[in-house]
């Protein structure tokens, strides 16, 4: 909470300081393309293939067991990434011009995409292996150094924008200093912790060992399955190179606000329960393995119906109560709206597919959810071409149809997973209860006719001082808050529902 906290203050600095100009573009694409692969390397593919081979290693090695595995793992991941980085950091300008053809029309944005990436890209070296000491750390129970280590990237952008940027003619070089000095906090700060249980690692250049190789061959078909959001989020940003000047970033803008929740509530469920179903498949304890992952779904849906709701109904106030200064302008805040709607009708399925592919790689089962991935995958570009670049002119939707296409796709993928686990006997039939959707859907319709009687006009909220946005917004929050969790207990609905 803290860490996503500081996000959104982080967000509101960067749009008073550099708003949705040209040069906030390639910061945002400078940014986005280390910290895509770090989802793929420290959230994702690489902790989903990780974390079962260390609990499978515990249980039968040993601490010694586990110490060698680490050793060797560190020595790898390092070295790859070591090897990948240079490589990029020399390519920069090809790099730029891959994941940003659209700027292939301004030459002065797609050099300055180019220089910054050679400052951002050494990011994603640090944050991998800042992730693989938090997989290490999760597994033995240690969840609190790695979920506020996120606080440390927040606290280094805010720096650079109000102290660094100053002292810099091109602000955006001062931002992208900054991602690479929180790269190297954030790894230091694991570092005690890791002591703390006697396994800071030794690396070691053993590619053929055991556990990296099963590491590896779970890993590779995982970049595709657990991380399809996040794939389709990165092509979104290619796509939205080649619209007006601005896209990039009005969706940047618009997904941080959906990454709350989702960064919040789905991915700390998905990275509690990871290790949890992990131990439990290595007992062999099938019946509690399927009640963990029912009460994962149930959890995130709780949360994501009304979140969904509530962003969709409050996104012009958030947008102008959080970003509309400065450089923000109010233009840019209706366009980032209506992209965050687009993005919201997702927000269910981007939080189960967190939780549900777990259910999955706990097992290790890699070919299901590559599958299925690969379909999202597919179906977000063909959504991608019908809306952004259709046949039909009235189709045309501009940066809402990459944010469009990416929901439906996400809830493509999430509806695959969830059929793939009931085919599979994982989960149990009474995982959803009906009685326990109607009582949320109940409660929601509520909020929503809170909301919608207490939601002033939208054009008021650019008249007033940011003190008057946050008193009001807070307001509508609170209350809308209250009603649902007041709506659930009146039908019935009760904490002790969520135990396992």
């Amino acid at each position: 909470m803290l860490s996503r906290l500081l996000g959104l203050l982080r967000d509101v600095v960067l749009a008073n300081l550099i708003g949705a100009n040209g040069n906030a573009d390639a910061f945002f694409v400078a940014f986005k393309i280390p910290n895509f692969l770090r989802r793929l390397f420290a959230e994702g593919a690489f902790a989903q293939a990780f974390v079962p081979v260390l609990a499978d290693t515990r249980e039968k090695g040993g601490q010694a067991a586990v110490r060698e595995l680490v050793d060797r793992v560190a020595g790898v991941l390092g070295g790859v990434l070591l090897l990948l980085t240079l490589i990029t950091v020399m390519a920069s300008p090809i790099v730029a011009t891959i994941f940003a053809p659209g700027f292939l029309r301004d030459p002065a944005k797609l050099a300055l995409t180019g220089d910054l990436i050679k400052l951002t890209f050494p990011y994603l070296l640090l944050i991998s292996l800042t992730g693989f000491a938090g997989a290490i750390l999760n597994s033995y129970r240690r969840f609190a150094v790695p979920a506020l280590t996120p606080v440390l990237l927040n606290l280094c952008l805010i720096g650079a924008a109000l102290w660094g940027a100053p002292n810099f003619e091109e602000p955006v070089v001062a931002l992208a200093l900054g991602v690479l000095v929180a790269g190297f906090a954030q790894l230091l700060f694991q570092v005690p912790a890791l002591a703390g249980v006697g396994l800071v690692p030794r690396p070691r250049w053993a590619p053929r060992h055991e556990g990296v190789r099963r590491i590896m061959l779970l890993m590779v078909p995982a970049l595709f399955g657990v991380s399809v959001s996040q794939i389709n989020l990165l092509l979104d940003t290619v796509l939205a190179s080649l619209l007006p000047t601005g896209s990039v970033s009005w969706l940047y803008y618009s997904d941080r606000l959906t990454e709350l929740p989702l960064g919040v509530f789905a991915i700390a469920i998905a990275t509690v329960i990871l290790p949890t179903l992990s131990g439990q498949r290595a007992r062999a304890d099938d019946p509690a393995f399927a009640s963990t992952l029912a009460w994962a779904i149930r959890c995130v849906l709780l949360i994501a119906i009304p979140a969904t709701v509530a962003l969709a109904i409050l996104a012009e106030p958030l947008l102008a109560t959080l970003f509309q200064y400065g450089a923000f302008s109010e233009g840019d805040r209706t366009m980032a709206a209506a992209s965050l709607r687009a993005y919201t009708l997702g927000l269910g399925a981007f939080m189960l597919v967190k939780v549900l592919a777990p259910g999955f790689y706990a097992r290790e089962d890699m070919r299901t959810p590559v599958r299925i991935g690969i379909i999202a995958m597919v179906a977000n570009m063909l959504l991608n071409a019908a809306f952004v670049f259709p046949l039909m002119w009235w189709l045309n939707l501009g940066h809402v149809g990459l944010a469009l296409a990416t929901s439906v796709s996400a809830w493509l993928n999430a509806m695959l997973l969830y059929r793939g686990l009931r085919r599979g006997a994982v989960l149990p039939a009474d995982s959803l209860p009906l009685k326990w959707l109607l009582q949320i859907l109940l409660a929601t319709a509520a909020m929503i006719g809170a909301l919608a009687w207490m939601l002033p006009e939208n054009a008021v909220w650019a008249d007033w001082l940011w003190w008057q946005r946050a008193y009001q917004l807070g307001i509508l929050c609170v209350s809308g808050l209250g009603v649902f969790l007041v709506t659930l207990w009146l039908l019935g609905f009760r904490p002790a529902d969520l135990r396992r």
